[in-house]
């Protein structure tokens, strides 16, 4: 595997001119960023104020656990579904304050089997729960309810939950947006481990490493034989054509997911179509030691998505 989920990367030696590069790209983005979105708190609206909402949404028959952020304020809002990688251990919740600062709701939730969430885990059903969770939203009933604006209800993931918000992308034209954050390639990890079968061992031992109670229902075996099983139709570069359709955000980090970010990125802009913003974080998997940069990034880009 390229990068195992949600695991920190060791550092690798890069040549001071790309880590100069890199730098400058990371102070860009946090400069373009709105300031009171990263680091002051909003007034507070009397009459609209932020607030927490728990959610159970429906998928395979049992409620996932969700919490739906809703910004301050009247009226229908943007709104941006944020699907945790694999297991999920960084949640990126101080991400999805910055965006509700910003003005945007947001959504985050546990796929089944996952955190508490009732049902047994696996990457398919991931897929499948973040459609659900989508498909929550875009109900006349809970958009108004919750004061979102469907034809503003964008997706976006990292890891595995990158992985997932790129399959809706590519099987949604619709949809108005994804933000791509260190997407992980499931099917090119598959075809690797495929083609290299004396690998399956350490592959099975890098799923397992940070697992502990978070999944039921598998184990990383399982999950080993699915990344192998489903490596041809789950390789994110053959959706490039797909994914140049809506407006994209990828961000990739050094030292976890980078090149394939690259890869996607660049399998997108040979389409010659679409709208895509790309760049790249001198960060780990988890971006630990850049969340600011992170955060900057994805709310500069969320402000200049048509409103």
């Amino acid at each position: 595997m390229r990068h195992p989920p949600d695991i920190e990367q060791p550092s690798r030696r890069w040549p001071s001119l790309l880590g100069l590069l890199l730098t400058a790209v990371c102070i860009h983005a946090a400069g373009a960023a709105p300031p009171q979105a990263l680091a002051a708190d909003p007034v507070r609206n009397a009459r609209h104020p932020a607030a927490n909402r728990q959610l159970l949404i429906p998928s395979g028959g049992v409620g996932m656990n969700a919490l739906l952020m809703l910004a301050s304020g009247s009226g229908p809002k943007p709104t941006l579904v944020l699907l945790h990688g694999l297991p999920g251990n960084e949640q990126n919740l101080d991400l999805a304050q910055a965006i509700r600062r910003a003005g945007w709701n947001v959504l985050t939730m546990h796929y089944r089997g996952s955190w508490g969430s009732p049902g047994g885990f696996s990457i398919g059903g991931a897929l499948e729960d973040a459609d659900a969770a989508m498909a929550f939203l875009h109900q006349p009933e809970n958009a108004a309810r919750y004061g979102i604006d469907p034809r503003r209800l964008l997706i976006g993931g990292h890891s595995m939950g990158g992985f997932a918000a790129a399959r809706y992308a590519a099987a949604h034209p619709d949809v108005p947006g994804v933000v791509l954050i260190d997407a992980w390639n499931v099917g090119a990890d598959g075809k690797d481990l495929r083609a290299h079968p004396e690998t399956r061992a350490t592959v099975v031992a890098e799923l397992g490493d940070d697992f502990g109670n978070s999944l039921s229902g598998t184990d990383p075996a399982h999950l080993a034989d699915e990344i192998e099983r489903h490596a041809d139709d789950w390789d994110l570069t053959a959706l490039a054509g797909a994914l140049a359709t809506p407006p994209a955000l990828i961000i990739g980090a050094v030292h976890g997911g980078g090149a394939q970010s690259k890869q996607l990125a660049d399998a997108i802009r040979a389409q010659h179509k679409g709208r895509i913003t790309s760049l790249t974080i001198d960060s780990d998997h988890s971006f630990a030691d850049h969340r600011i940069a992170l955060a900057a990034a994805v709310v500069d880009w969320l402000k200049r998505q048509p409103r």
